[in-house]
């Protein structure tokens, strides 16, 4: 007879075969939803002792009906569909899983940044429609002695600041939270917001999404940038004002975009941005290769397993138990 419920209010994942393998042998029966709304959340969660969610709204009045809880696991990084207040009300630790996809995500955040400086899309189109030119798409920046900005300093974005300066790029971040000492470690300068803006020729995302951050890209920051400035999200897309990005785009004020993340996703059909040239647009995906997939699943289990083998958790994002 089990002894705990875990609930699963929604995975794009092929199976919880992982999970299981983890939490089962600890007495734990699993509950699973594709939940949409915050009634579906409460349906499948009332009485369960832990929870795993992927992106279904696990808003305050899903939370306050919670009886056993001990524990919401994200999995993922982003933890925007938790109300972590509402949690901390009710001492829920919430946890999330910061290191199940860094390589993959910079590796992302840089072949961005180098389709939508080479033009890359552009060109294979052209090739495509039988157009052969040796110097297409003009003009074409070369990246070396460039700068390569970061918004944000956490540990994708100073993967993405290694693998930048393999290219010869110089490299500058805003985050007020790291040192500078910890930037120079890297090589990095720490700029404050208005020079990473002013600087940058490249600028790459790599926020979370919080009432301080939301909309932090909008008409005064592409103002603020080069007219030959690319930007690159990899992050969360609310950091983006997408409307003010389209508008960017089309006077011309940044030369480029290439986003893995939007505000709203699916992206609708008739957005602008799939018709304008200098964007790429790709779906949620940096996260995603088979090795991350499998780690995201065994690393989120295994913070329930150390709650209920009483030992630390290694995540908490909203101070429950810190």
């Amino acid at each position: 007879m089990s002894k705990y419920i875990v609930a699963v209010t929604d995975s794009g994942f092929p199976d919880l075969a992982q999970e299981k393998r983890i939490l089962e042998p600890l007495g734990f029966r699993f509950v699973e939803g594709q939940c949409k709304t915050a009634g579906e959340v409460i349906a499948l969660c009332r009485d369960a002792d832990a929870i795993l969610t992927q992106w279904s709204p696990v808003t305050a009045e899903a939370i306050e009906a919670l009886d056993k809880c001990r524990v919401i696991v994200r999995y993922g990084i982003g933890v925007d569909n938790v109300d972590l207040e509402a949690a901390r009300r009710k001492n829920i630790p919430v946890v999330n899983v910061p290191d199940y996809a860094i390589q993959e995500v910079a590796d992302h955040a840089l072949s961005l940044m180098l389709a939508i400086v080479r033009k890359i899309p552009q060109v294979v189109q052209r090739v495509r429609a039988g157009i052969w030119e040796i110097s297409p798409c003009r003009p074409i920046i070369g990246l070396q002695g460039k700068t390569l900005g970061v918004a944000g300093f956490g540990n994708i974005a100073r993967a993405v600041v290694q693998r930048g300066q393999a290219f010869g790029l110089q490299a500058i971040g805003y985050d007020p939270f790291v040192s500078e000492e910890t930037f120079a470690a890297l090589g990095a300068e720490k700029v404050d917001w208005e020079s990473l803006l002013a600087r940058s020729d490249m600028l790459s995302v790599h926020m979370p999404l919080t009432k301080e951050t939301k909309h932090i890209f909008n008409e005064a920051a592409f103002g603020a940038m080069k007219r030959s400035s690319s930007l690159i999200n990899t992050s969360r897309g609310g950091t983006v004002d997408t409307a003010a990005l389209i508008k960017a785009l089309q006077a011309g004020e940044i030369a480029g975009a290439a986003l893995d993340v939007l505000e709203h996703e699916p992206i609708a059909r008739d957005n602008p941005l799939l018709q304008i040239e200098q964007c790429i647009v790709t779906s949620h995906c940096a996260w995603y290769s088979e090795s991350s997939l499998l780690r995201l699943q065994e690393y989120a289990a295994l913070e329930i397993k150390r709650l209920f083998g009483g030992e630390p958790l290694l995540h908490v994002v909203n101070g429950v138990g810190q």
